[in-house]
């Protein structure tokens, strides 16, 4: 798999810590603030289960601002359509 060149930005990174510091989020947004907070270095991707995680939280009409940023932070660095094996 290649090194992710994208990073979380300090904004999202701050979203994240926020949604990980709430006793309401449940483990989904839980999910995606992780990944988010992982990545803050870079070299690192969203996993498939946070990213479906990140989705869920991206439909929820009830999540925050803080949980939407961290869950698209989370998605937009999944890597997406790359078969295993393949390049």
């Amino acid at each position: 798999m290649a090194e992710n060149p994208r990073r979380t930005g300090l904004v999202a990174a701050s979203d994240a810590a926020r949604v990980l510091a709430d006793p309401k989020a449940t483990a989904e947004e839980r999910s995606a603030a992780a990944s988010a907070l992982v990545q803050v270095m870079g070299g690192r991707q969203t996993g498939p289960v946070a990213a479906s995680d990140a989705g869920r939280v991206l439909n929820d009409p009830s999540a925050t601002a803080d949980e939407r940023s961290a869950a698209a932070s989370a998605l937009s660095q999944a890597q997406f359509g790359a078969a295993k094996g393949k390049k």
